[in-house]
């Protein structure tokens, strides 16, 4: 299976298909990126339209099980970030 690209060729290829310096291109990824996590946690989502969402979502405790010796255990709620892809982006990948 082939690798992704790394964030420095991201920011290559942003830039080239921009024309932005990628020094600008950083910058401004950067920056969707601090206004994601901040959104994400002050309102509980974040929308990339186009792309997906990401929700904070909270997980309720339950039973689960110890694979190693079968032991039943408590596993506690706990807050969880989720990404949900749009249609858009699923109908233009798929």
């Amino acid at each position: 299976m082939a690798k992704g690209m790394s964030k420095a060729q991201v920011l290559t290829a942003l830039a080239e298909t921009t024309g932005h310096s990628k020094k600008d291109v950083a910058a401004f990824m950067d920056a969707v990126v601090s206004l994601a996590y901040r959104e994400t946690k002050k309102s509980g989502e974040f929308v990339v339209p186009g792309l997906g969402k990401l929700i904070k979502k909270q997980r309720a405790a339950r039973m689960g099980r110890n694979p190693a010796t079968g032991e039943t255990i408590k596993i506690p709620a706990k807050t969880v970030v989720k990404f949900r892809v749009a249609k858009a982006a699923k109908d233009e990948i798929l």
